[in-house]
Order: C-alpha cells, then structure tokens, then sequence
C-alpha cells in the first residue's frame, strides 16, 4: 500500500515538540513540530504521508519542519525564555481566539496566560460579543484595547468597555497606550503575552518585544 493510501491510527508525543505516527503500514519517529495545536498537528501528519508518496525521504522531511518558521501573526513566537514567552496571532474571531488559547495551553502548560487583544471592526464586535467575551475569559489577564474601526463608522452602544463587562475575569483592563501596558507588566515576573488582533496591534510588537527583552 501507498504511504498516501495508509490511514493515521494515532499521533503520539514522545518529547515537548517531538511526535511519532502511527499508520496501518509503519511508524514515523520522532518528527518535530513547532506550531502547537491539534489543528496543526493533523495537516502536518497529512502533509507527511503526501510528502512520502512523491518520494522524498522521511529524513529530508524532517529537516523541512525543523526549519520551518510558520505564517507571520500566526502563533508567531517572538520570545521564549523560561520565565518570559511572547506570541503574536492574527486572531480576530472568537473561534480563531479560542483555538489559540488551547494550543498556547497545550504548549505551555502551568503558565500564567496574558493576553493584549485589539478588536477588529464595529460590526463584528457587535454581531459576536458574547463569543468574544467567552473566549476572552480563557485568559488569565486581560489587557483590552479600543476597537479598531478599519473602515467603518461607529456604531451606538458598541465599544472595548461594553466587552469588557461581559469578560468574566478579575484580571481585565481597559489601555490605550504601551506605557500603560508596560508599567502594569513590571509586576509580572512568569508569564506568556499574547498580542491578538487584526488591526494595528501588530506596530506594538516590535516595542513589546524590546520591553519583554530588556526585563
């Protein structure tokens, strides 16, 4: 049978970023993963078995995902220190929030999550509030800014604060500015940062990463 004809029986993980697969023919040792979730792990054991049916070997394979970077904003790591992690995602729906929260748990489990998250336009903050505050309280620290308008006009009744409300953390803040950010951070001492948005919260990141560095 076909590498690409064998169906996957299970993905087991041996080491932190390390797996083996398991099909109905063979077993894969120890290929390397660097973007957490399950989502991800599924199209790369995909990708695998489709690699092995065009003939490439199983070593030259290996050294692709090794040297693979990812998509920019998407679970882009910028830091990762014991104490200290920082990850920039592209996130905008309460959906795409919450399949980043589980990985970023799956990854790193045990740690203090905080999250910066910008929303992205009027109407879908409107139209998916209550989702958005649901994945929101995944966090353990929230740190909220205004909505970024895009094209739009605002809306009546729809703003940061009225998301806010709804968040059910005991950790959540309302800020406008890094200074802001940066001088509630200097309390913190072991955590990840999340930066999440579609708007213009990606011009924060080089100045957070200069911050987180120098901590």
């Amino acid at each position: 049978n076909s590498h690409f004809n064998s169906k996957v029986l299970k993905i087991f993980k041996n080491k932190k970023n390390n797996y083996d697969l398991y099909t109905e023919n063979e077993v894969f040792k120890d290929f390397s993963l660097k973007m957490p979730g399950k989502h991800n792990l599924l199209n790369t054991a995909g990708a695998i078995l489709s690699t092995l049916e065009l003939g490439i070997s199983i070593d030259k394979i290996k050294d692709a995902l090794n040297s693979y970077k990812g998509v920019k904003r998407r679970f882009e790591l910028h830091l990762n220190k014991p104490k200290l992690v920082y990850i920039d995602d592209y996130a905008h729906h309460p959906n795409e929030i919450r399949a980043l929260l589980h990985a970023v748990k799956e990854f790193y489990p045990s740690k203090k999550i905080i999250g910066i998250f910008q929303p992205h336009l009027f109407s879908r903050t409107k139209d998916f509030l209550k989702d958005f505050a649901k994945s929101l309280s995944d966090l353990d620290h929230l740190f909220l800014l205004p909505i970024y308008p895009a094209r739009e006009k605002p809306i009546k009744g729809v703003n940061s604060s009225v998301l806010l409300d709804l968040v059910k953390l005991d950790n959540k803040k309302l800020i406008k500015s890094k200074s802001e950010l940066f001088t509630d951070l200097d309390k913190e001492e072991d955590f990840i940062l999340l930066t999440i948005g579609a708007g213009d919260i990606d011009l924060w990141v080089n100045d957070i990463f200069k911050y987180l560095n120098s901590k």
